[in-house]
């Protein structure tokens, strides 16, 4: 019997919000595998906010998905052809491969599928291959954090805010998120030990932001980018830090954003804004895992997967990472 592969392909780029007939799911073959590739049977898919990144035909860190090609995406799974004497059939890898059930690509896109105690491997997949380091190396090696400093965190209930928050606090410092809907907000401050919550949209962010941080911000997690960014650093202390993950409210825009009024407060504070891609720390990854998986060990680290059976709904799923709709990290069960 001929294996066939589902496949989600860019037919169009995107203009403003994702739409019906950007993405098109497809059946093709299996490919031959040749030396120095593998292919992977998919098991999960993660969707996140980076891939409206990739659909664009703009200058960014990875070059954009061309047209009428399989979209890219982090997936982990089975192997079932190897080209390469470093991975047998059976092996568990997760890595940059695509929205289908049978992903293609250079081995050195792969890594072994690394197992801990107290972890599934949805877990490991979900938080370790990409949430734990871009909090980890985000807010360490760029926050630098010190006790009793104020971090603010957007995006505070989404996969990689959340953890953000959880070391924060575990670094000792006063943590303040903002999210979106008051479930959210109760979620990290009861379960996830923020100190204060503030969902935005209830509209009136930056009096409520004075008011949750009388001491001004120390430093300042953006996931969202826009008017958020713009507000928070009207807060910023005298050598406060600005971590540059994300910026989705923007991604969607169909036309050029406005960079922050706040500008010459970079100046006038002697701010420290960096922007960074998790990909850069890669050599680094074990680190990250590490402090990760200790917290966990302790009780100290939690989170939310919202997880979605198939793959045929990954153009749908996809579209609640912008619409603030995904609890937690968003994952599709490939079956």
């Amino acid at each position: 019997m001929t294996i066939k592969n589902r496949q989600w392909i860019l037919a169009r780029r995107p203009v403003g919000e994702i739409r019906d007939g950007d993405l098109l799911l497809r059946t093709t073959s299996l490919p031959v595998v040749g030396p120095g590739e593998l292919l992977v049977r998919a098991h999960y898919l993660s969707l996140d906010p980076t891939n409206r990144i990739w659909m664009s035909d703009i200058d960014q860190y990875m070059e954009p998905v061309m047209l009428d090609t399989p979209m890219r995406g982090i997936v982990s799974g089975e192997v079932v052809g190897s080209g390469v004497p470093t991975f047998k059939l059976g092996d568990t890898v997760m890595g940059l491969g695509s929205w289908s059930d049978y992903c293609h690509g250079p081995a050195g896109n792969f890594s072994p599928m690394p197992a801990y105690p107290g972890l599934s491997p949805k877990d490991v997949f979900g938080q370790l291959c990409v949430v734990a380091p871009t909090a980890y190396f985000g807010l360490v090696d760029i926050g630098a954090p010190k006790v009793g400093e104020t971090l603010v965190v957007s995006g505070a209930a989404g996969a990689v805010g959340s953890i953000v928050g959880q070391l924060g606090k575990a670094l000792g410092c006063r943590v303040v998120g903002i999210a979106g809907g008051s479930e959210k907000c109760r979620w990290i401050v009861d379960e996830l030990d923020f100190d204060i919550a503030l969902d935005y949209k209830e509209g009136g962010l930056d009096a409520a932001l004075r008011q949750a941080c009388p001491q001004g911000v120390d430093i300042y997690f953006d996931n969202v980018g826009g008017e958020t960014l713009n507000t928070v650093m009207g807060l910023t202390n005298l050598y406060g830090r600005i971590i540059e993950c994300g910026l989705i409210s923007t991604y969607n825009a169909d036309c050029k954003v406005a960079g922050p009024s706040n500008y010459a407060r970079i100046v006038m504070k002697r701010l420290k804004v960096q922007g960074f891609i998790v990909l850069d720390y890669a050599a680094r990854y074990p680190e990250a895992y590490r402090a990760f998986t200790q917290l966990h060990a302790q009780g100290r680290m939690k989170w939310r997967c919202h997880e979605l059976v198939g793959l045929e709904g990954a153009a749908e799923a996809v579209r609640l990472l912008y619409q603030g709709q995904n609890n937690g990290k968003l994952l599709i069960k490939v079956v």
